[in-house]
């Protein structure tokens, strides 16, 4: 008999019915809200007694989640092992998403996006940290007490020099598991020694790296909202200890450092192309800034072709309370640099791959590639780095 479960690391599932029919496992689900808020999009759970049966799957409730224009075109990832996570031929009609196949093995797991556990997130700043450009700080903890991690890398030969200091933060959205991808493949640059980008970008700059703004939604198996219920990328201008203590710490460290480049990393649910959003609606936006941000792009589209500048946000999508989010915040606050960049969900339309979609490793390799264009920002001149 099937049996549906999601009490592990990110699971999110509701149950709404299960039965046999022949050789055929009906099973109707719903996707559950997040914790604290009314954020609908995110599921991971477990299927188990299905090997060579044939599953057939409706999420029931996809039409009234928070972005329902995310199923045009949205594949279902599974894995049997959690290492390989491939796409299901899913369908989305009359607000229902289907998902029918036979199952190879005897469980299966199915969810939004490929997953990064908060195991792995330890795993590997235990890795990383064996590296002697790589500090891993506790910046304080969040409402369940988990650790508020910044990998703080420098080149440990530098000299008493002033140095650019560079920040990177993800997964303000703790659904958005793409964005972690993305740190873990721009951090295993960074510490090899033996890559030319990464010595000359920390001859230029610290760099500080958030890799999970959001612990507690994560495990919780939320979309967006950490333990309190707190859309962090909406709590920049007047963060609170208590409610947002994420953000709240990791200001708190960017008003000690300074900060010189921004990029807050997120995955977008409807478009399938990966962009940047800067800050050109903020009334103190320079020439210089649009300068830069226009320098970045064009560094990244050299640099990856999975990068792209023709489809993204309008520039006043978030015209009101601009200031609430991270990448206006700092660029307002420091007037550097400060960008949000999405990954899809979906797939790149520009490379689609029928197999995985957009999934982890093609984030890390868009990491990997993101340090080019950050030390051709690094570059622009000889100046030491900004007072904060």
């Amino acid at each position: 008999m099937i049996r549906i479960s999601s009490t592990f690391d990110s699971g999110a599932i509701e149950v709404v019915s299960a039965t046999t029919d022949r050789d055929v496992e009906r099973v109707d689900l719903r996707m559950r809200r997040d914790s604290h808020q009314d954020f609908t999009q995110w599921f991971h759970c477990r299927l188990q007694g299905v090997r060579g049966r044939t599953c057939a799957i409706r999420f029931v409730n996809a039409g009234d989640c928070t972005y329902p224009g995310g199923w045009t075109d949205y594949a279902c990832v599974a894995s049997y092992d959690r290492e390989d996570w491939f796409r299901l031929p899913t369908r989305y009609v009359d607000g229902i998403l289907s998902v029918d196949f036979v199952a190879e093995r005897d469980s299966v797991y199915l969810a939004y996006f490929e997953p990064y556990s908060w195991e792995r997130h330890l795993t590997f700043l235990g890795r990383v940290a064996a590296s002697p450009r790589v500090r891993v700080t506790g910046l304080g903890l969040t409402k369940e007490g988990r650790d508020i991690d910044c990998i703080d890398l420098s080149d440990p030969h530098g000299g008493a020099q002033p140095k650019r200091q560079v920040w990177v933060i993800a997964r303000q959205h703790s659904g958005e598991t793409m964005a972690e991808w993305f740190v873990e493949g721009l951090v295993e640059r960074l510490v090899d020694a033996s890559d030319p980008l990464s010595r000359a970008a920390l001859a230029l700059a610290d760099f500080h790296i958030v890799p999970n703004m959001n612990p507690d939604g994560s495990v919780r198996g939320n979309l967006r909202t950490n333990a309190s219920g707190a859309n962090l990328n909406r709590e920049w201008v007047a963060p609170s200890p208590q409610s947002s203590p994420e953000v709240y710490v990791v200001r708190q460290r960017m008003e000690q450092t300074g900060v010189d480049f921004f990029l807050d990393v997120h995955g977008d649910e409807a478009l399938p192309y990966v962009f940047v959003a800067g800050s050109e609606m903020l009334p103190n936006f320079s020439e210089r800034q649009r300068g830069e941000q226009a320098a970045f792009v064009a560094a990244f589209k050299e640099a990856s072709p999975d990068f792209q500048d023709r489809y993204g946000y309008a520039p006043g999508k978030y015209t009101t309370d601009a200031l609430k989010l991270a990448s206006k915040w700092v660029g307002h606050r420091f007037g550097c640099l400060s960008l949000t960049l999405e990954l899809p969900f979906k797939d790149n339309a520009d490379a689609p791959d029928a197999r995985v979609g957009w999934n982890g490793a093609r984030s890390k390799r868009l990491g990997e590639a993101a340090l080019h264009p950050m030390l051709r920002h690094l570059r622009r001149d000889d100046a030491p780095a900004r007072a904060a």
